[in-house]
């Protein structure tokens, strides 16, 4: 046999698995195709949104001198954990052999990919236009390594990215030609994608905790709270999407595997409240000129109080949320743990966004206070991401689960 006819073999059966994966991804009822579109539509009116912005600038958006930061850096802040809480089916699937998690674990690492789709995006969108991209290139532009925190971040979260995809990849690749994964092909990669989860959040809390004029970030709770708080979100996400799938799909959700993501959420987000009132305590305990970033989130500063109501919404809704999942009853109750989750995940996405990002710039080095408030543009560009993420998880999840279902039902529970 010739090079050429080895070569088209090859080539015609990774014709067939994507070919496959994508008929899959857009295969389904009238209420799937709505989604989609609907999806879709989202994301032409975030980009309609962005052509606005790329035309004028920055201006279009709510930020100033002042307060450089806002939704944008906000989202990726907060996805960032999201994307990191992969590594909670990670832990217990590959070290501590956990049959359960294993049935779902590259769920969560789809959900990681379309969350670090977000982050790449919101930075993208953030800088203003996409080809000034090429500053943080290595080798093309000025990419400081090692000493900026920024440079490491990039890293991080592009390694991460790329962990991500090829291990869940490998893997489905070997479930669709009816064959187990080989073991010390992938499983180094896993192990080494589970120091990597925490290392983006740290990192991305490393670089607003190594700002020396921003006191109120200036904290070493920083970044075990950005752990814990992403540890809580992010399961939360994970369940939302479980649940999703439970209650749509063939595909077989073990209620146990939505009570042990529900005691992981549980013990997270404890800490992360029990953090939180340590740093509130530490704040106005005894009250000092860096306490007035605090004073301006939480009460508001000579009268400018914009972020107010969010933040007490915010800690309202991480209490609430925290209490229905630490009672909730034994049994399967979609409705219930979907109405917890969502409370936790919007509590968390205010307090670690908005309630972390903006009070650091205010006031500012000179005791300017400035308020900010998202506007239209800069609303819509976020929803188009947001939407594009939600995409990117659809149809990544829907051939994973076909390939799965069919490896399970032709052979044996799968090898994830």
């Amino acid at each position: 046999m010739t090079a050429a006819n080895k070569q088209e073999p090859a080539a015609s059966s990774f014709r067939g698995f994507f070919a496959d994966c994508l008929r899959w991804s857009l295969a389904g009822g009238v209420r799937y195709r709505i989604f989609l579109g609907s999806l879709l539509a989202l994301m032409v009116a975030g980009a309609v949104a962005y052509t606005h912005q790329f035309s004028r600038g920055l201006m279009v958006t709510g930020m100033s001198d002042i307060v450089s930061w806002g939704l944008y850096i906000s989202n990726f802040t907060f996805f960032v954990g999201v994307a990191a809480a992969a590594v909670m089916l990670i832990l217990p699937a590959y070290i501590l052999k956990d049959k359960d998690f294993h049935e779902v674990v590259i769920i969560g690492e789809c959900v990681a990919v379309g969350a670090l789709v977000m982050c790449l995006l919101f930075i993208t969108v953030d800088m203003g236009a996409p080809h000034k991209v090429w500053h943080m290139i290595p080798g093309i532009g000025l990419f400081n390594w090692p000493s900026s925190i920024l440079t490491w971040d990039v890293l991080v979260l592009n390694g991460y990215l790329a962990l991500n995809t090829l291990v869940p990849l490998y893997i489905l690749w070997c479930n669709y030609h009816d064959r187990a994964p080989v073991g010390w092909k992938y499983k180094p990669f896993v192990f080494l994608a589970i120091f990597w989860a925490v290392s983006i959040h740290l990192t991305t809390a490393f670089l607003y905790q190594g700002l020396p004029a921003r006191p109120f970030w200036n904290n070493p709770l920083l970044g075990p709270r950005f752990l814990a708080s992403a540890f809580a979100a992010g399961p939360a996400v994970i369940m939302m999407v479980l649940i999703a799938i439970k209650e749509n799909t063939r595909y077989p959700i073990d209620p146990a595997i939505l009570q042990k993501l529900k005691r992981i959420i549980v013990v997270s987000a404890v800490i992360n409240l029990v953090m939180l009132f340590s740093e509130v305590f530490k704040e106005f305990y005894a009250f000092t000129h860096h306490s007035l970033s605090a004073q301006y989130l939480f009460f508001g500063l000579d009268g400018h109080n914009s972020l107010v109501p969010w933040i007490w919404t915010a800690i309202s809704m991480n209490i609430i949320g925290t209490l229905l999942f630490a009672f909730a009853p034994g049994q399967y109750r979609p409705r219930y743990l979907m109405a917890a989750a969502l409370l936790l995940f919007f509590g968390i996405w205010i307090e670690k966004g908005m309630g972390l990002i903006v009070p650091g710039f205010i006031p500012s080095p000179m005791g300017e206070v400035v308020d900010y408030l998202p506007t239209a543009p800069e609303i819509m560009v976020t929803v188009g991401v947001l939407a594009t993420g939600m995409l990117v998880v659809t149809i990544l999840i829907k051939p994973a689960l076909a390939i799965l279902l069919r490896y399970r039902e032709r052979n044996r529970p799968f090898e994830s």
